[in-house]
């Protein structure tokens, strides 16, 4: 029996099983492919808090996860079947067996779209990117391509525009959805109704091919594809209606991550959050930790770790 049992690995999962195992509670870390979430997969990471110069997610993630094993968390890689979350005892079911444990954290992060486009995922991380905060600064005075149709998309390409020379805006839509005043955005040129067709490179990005609005191919030589596209949602579909979700499989959580079930808490990208940072997702984390440390020892209020 577990005190808590954390499922995904990414930055929420290690850094909850940060705190819940320095905090004295038995921990286990459930992934099934630790090393293919959003940040394993990020090339560069140069504006993570405490951490100078550039490294790669997977060795942010590696540092993270060995910080937890340091403190007593045991992780394991299995593919979990099925959960059983509503009594006080909570049941994962996985492929190599059965784990029980008093408490849940979800920190699944979100699904990625189920077909990308050719290329893409073979030059992830080679000039293609699905975050511009995070990778803005590597593509200084460069042409880049931004690809989606979201308030999420237009956000990254503000953020893009304070580096890049150019930037081809490809917006599959005739417009962008929900977004009702579109900035002027330096040296940037919005191609709606275009559908993006392939990534070309061979060791790193080269160009993007697309259809434009009048049926014509066109290849755009950029040094960079940024993908916003619509499709990515919270990985949550396990939980098969035992927690409230919101209409887009979002968990339902307080300010301190708890879900209404009681002993089940959340962190990261399951739940709907402003922006998707690493920083913000071990944020998440370390309170679903202290959370889950108030519910196990029937604390009065949360208890922060200082020392």
């Amino acid at each position: 029996m577990y005190d808590v049992i954390i499922i995904g690995a990414g930055p929420a999962g290690a850094s909850a099983a940060i705190y819940t195992a320095r905090g004295n509670l038995k921990t286990l870390v459930i992934d099934k492919a630790p090393n293919t979430g959003a940040l394993a997969i990020t090339h560069k990471i140069a504006n993570y808090p405490g951490v100078i110069g550039e490294l790669s997610g997977k060795d942010l993630l590696d540092t993270m996860r060995e910080q937890a094993k340091g403190f007593g968390a045991e992780f394991i890689q299995t593919t979990i079947t099925a959960v059983d979350v509503e009594g006080d005892t909570k049941y994962v079911f996985t492929a190599d067996g059965i784990y029980e444990s008093k408490s849940i954290v979800i920190a699944t992060g979100s699904k990625g779209r189920n077909r990308m486009l050719p290329g893409e995922e073979s030059l992830l991380g080679r000039g293609v990117s699905t975050c511009a905060t995070c990778d803005g600064a590597f593509f200084d005075g460069k042409t880049v391509a931004v690809i989606g149709d979201s308030e999420e998309a237009l956000e990254e390409a503000q953020a893009l525009s304070k580096f890049t020379e150019k930037i081809h805006f490809i917006v599959p839509r005739p417009e962008l959805q929900g977004v009702h005043h579109v900035p002027e955005l330096p040296g940037t040129d919005f191609l709606y109704k275009a559908k993006p067709l392939e990534v070309l490179g061979d060791k790193h990005v080269e160009g993007l091919r697309i259809r434009t609005s009048s049926g014509a191919e066109e290849v755009l030589h950029v040094d960079g594809v940024f993908v916003f596209l619509s499709g990515s949602k919270p990985g949550t579909d396990f939980l098969q209606d035992q927690v409230p979700l919101d209409a887009d499989g979002f968990m339902i959580l307080d300010s301190s991550m708890q879900s209404p079930v009681a002993g089940v808490f959340g962190a990261g990208e399951v739940r709907r959050t402003p922006v998707k940072q690493a920083v913000v997702a071990a944020a998440d984390g370390a309170i679903a930790a202290m959370a889950v440390d108030k519910f196990i020892n029937k604390r009065a209020q949360l208890i922060p770790q200082y020392k």
